[in-house]
């Protein structure tokens, strides 16, 4: 289970490459480039489900007894948005180290990760670049928490269990947020929405990749192995104040959805610049279902 390769398998959340006459192609662009991650953090922050950090600090106070703070492992940490909405939220002292195939972003994450815990507490940073395929209990020996954001909805099953039993060894809760779901909500609506949907959700499904049903997977690998789950809803609530976001969201989205099913041709190229013309007018709302997932290592609550 790696950053390695999961970060590869990005691009359906950056706009595809288009030809001169408007044609959506498959050509590879930068996975979570910076300029998309600083986009789409606002939205992120916005949507990261609040309601799971009472039991997670609850976790981790029980967990730091002896005073030597928390050790947080940050899994394809990207340019740091994790970091940066999670470590104020926290007290006490914090050493985060983070994990990415990207030498620019790893760079990136660890200028722009607080040096402050809510409390005023010093938080440091370590970076780790490279696959993380050898994940295992022992990697994650001493930490206290393992987070990621956008990054179940890209692993296999066998990934995702991987990840799962080594946190269970390590006796380490993890926090892993904003996975997608499968699901999108535009309004106003179009006859051809579904169709949309249906393909790019298959694309997400390519290659054994989990997609929409990683959640699923995941909140059932991490109770097989003994820990408690719980997952809340995280959509993004897109509107008029995020238009710049919804244009470049529509162009990966439809752009996937292309790669799928070549079939959907001129179709979904007058539906693109349909749904693009609705946004730049400010007159497009989307609902971007995602989830996110902590799972804790005692029973300290429900599956929900």
């Amino acid at each position: 289970m790696g950053v390695d390769s999961a970060s590869s398998r990005r691009s359906t959340r950056t706009p595809p490459a288009r030809t001169p006459e408007g044609r959506m192609t498959a050509t590879e662009v930068p996975r979570y480039a910076p300029e998309w991650l600083e986009l789409r953090e606002p939205a992120d922050a916005a949507a990261r489900a609040r309601e799971l950090l009472a039991p997670l600090i609850s976790a981790l106070t029980s967990g730091q007894d002896d005073g030597t703070g928390l050790v947080i492992h940050d899994l394809g940490c990207g340019s740091g948005s994790m970091g940066r909405w999670l470590a104020p939220r926290l007290t006490g002292a914090q050493h985060w180290v983070l994990h990415d195939r990207d030498p620019e972003l790893l760079v990136l994450a660890a200028d722009r990760t607080p040096r402050t815990a809510d409390d005023g507490s010093p938080v440091t940073v370590a970076t780790v670049h490279g696959d993380l395929a050898g994940l295992t209990a022992a990697t994650l020996a001493g930490a206290s928490l393992v987070t990621a954001s956008a990054l179940l909805d890209v692993l296999t099953r066998e990934e995702i269990d991987s990840l799962a039993a080594a946190c269970a060894e390590a006796g380490c809760p993890a926090l892993l947020a904003l996975s997608v779901m499968g699901r999108v909500e535009l309004t106003p609506a179009d006859p051809l929405d579904a169709e949309i949907q249906e393909a790019f959700n298959a694309h997400q499904r390519r290659g054994g990749l989990l997609g929409p049903d990683a959640v699923t997977q995941a909140s059932e690998a991490f109770a097989r192995h003994g820990m408690t789950v719980r997952v809340h809803a995280s959509p993004w609530r897109l509107g008029a104040e995020e238009s710049e976001l919804t244009g470049e969201w529509l162009q990966g989205w439809v752009g996937a959805a292309c790669e799928e099913r070549p079939d959907l041709g001129p179709r979904a190229v007058e539906y693109l610049r349909r749904r693009l013309a609705a946004c730049a007018a400010r007159e497009l709302e989307v609902v971007v279902h995602h989830s996110d997932l902590l799972a804790l290592p005692r029973p300290t609550g429900g599956t929900s």
